[in-house]
């Protein structure tokens, strides 16, 4: 089993602002929020045999605070699950856009069919690097709606942090 989990929050999560590749780092509350997450995942009984991350540190320390509370292996990084680049658009406020402002700001931004062609080239790399394996994919809002919208045929909300959505597996081939 193949699944995707956010990372926690960030200081520029809190404010609303578009990350992208910018490197934020966890704040406390995304530390709480992970370790809370892998804690949620022992108690219900889920278990996984390694968790994988997107090269941004909040991606990364999610993924090892997690992985250790499980117990999993920490199998690296992929860069093909770094976060959508939004380009200039990084940084800047994201909250209250009209559907025209948004679509103006998302002007630089990776265009979505070069981002789940990645998404899938990096799911499928992790699924051949780890076969017969549970691993859990930490990595970006984004790229996790996108793909999700893209591979499903639905319309995914806005992904939570330390949310857990499970891949089909004909979605990755």
């Amino acid at each position: 089993m193949l699944a995707f989990m956010r990372h926690g929050e960030t200081d520029w999560n809190r404010a609303m602002r578009f990350q992208g590749r910018t490197d934020v780092p966890l704040n406390e509350t995304g530390r709480q929020q992970a370790r809370d997450a892998a804690q949620r995942m022992l108690d219900e009984g889920e278990s996984w045999d390694a968790v994988v991350t997107s090269p941004l540190s909040r991606a990364r320390e999610t993924g090892q605070i997690v992985a250790e509370t499980l117990g999993a292996e920490f199998g690296g990084t992929y860069d093909g699950l770094i976060e959508r680049s939004f380009g200039s658009t990084e940084g800047k406020h994201n909250e209250n856009l009209t559907p025209e402002e948004y679509a103006e700001l998302m002007g630089p931004a990776e265009p979505e069919d070069e981002l789940v062609a990645r998404a899938l080239q990096a799911v499928q790399q992790v699924a051949a690097d780890h076969p017969g394996r549970d691993v859990l994919m930490v990595t970006h809002g984004s790229l996790i709606r996108i793909a999700l919208n893209h591979w499903s045929g639905d319309t995914h909300p806005r992904i939570i942090n330390t949310q857990v959505l499970q891949l089909q597996e004909e979605w990755i081939g």
